[in-house]
Parts: structure tokens; sequence; C-alpha cells
């Protein structure tokens, strides 16, 4: 069971951040790897065996694209 508080947070990065983050986790995906990232000084550590999907939202003049990435704490 997890001591972890529920959290929502969204944090913009300027591009060359989320380039370098996207070129970590493509890295760790290709290796078989789990990714770690730290979001908002939180340290997370992504397991090699999570769900990876997509998802695109169109509303009010507006798009937007989500990469999701989604596992279960064990």
């Amino acid at each position: 069971m997890s001591n972890k508080t529920d959290r929502d947070i969204e944090k913009s990065y300027p591009t060359a951040d989320f380039v370098a983050k996207l070129r970590r986790l493509a890295d760790s995906l290709e290796q078989g790897k789990r990714f770690e990232i730290s979001i908002a000084g939180e340290r997370i550590r992504v397991p090699a065996g999570a769900t990876y999907n997509i998802e695109h939202e169109r509303e009010e003049g507006e798009e937007e694209i989500e990469f999701q990435i989604k596992w279960k704490n064990e």
C-alpha cells in the first residue's frame, strides 16, 4: 500500500528542457529500463512495464495533445 498523497500538477517547461525529458524517456523505453523524472520537486520512478498512450482533445477553438504514462503502485 502506498503512503503517497494524491496530487495533480501541470508543469510547463522551456522547449529545450521538454525535448531533453522526452529524449531521456525514449532512451529508457528503448533500453527497457525504468524512467526517472523530477516534477515540481518530487522524484517519480516510472516502471519499465508502464502503459503509454496519447490523447487528443479539441474544444472551443483550442487543441491539446497529452502524452500519458500510467502504472500501478505496488
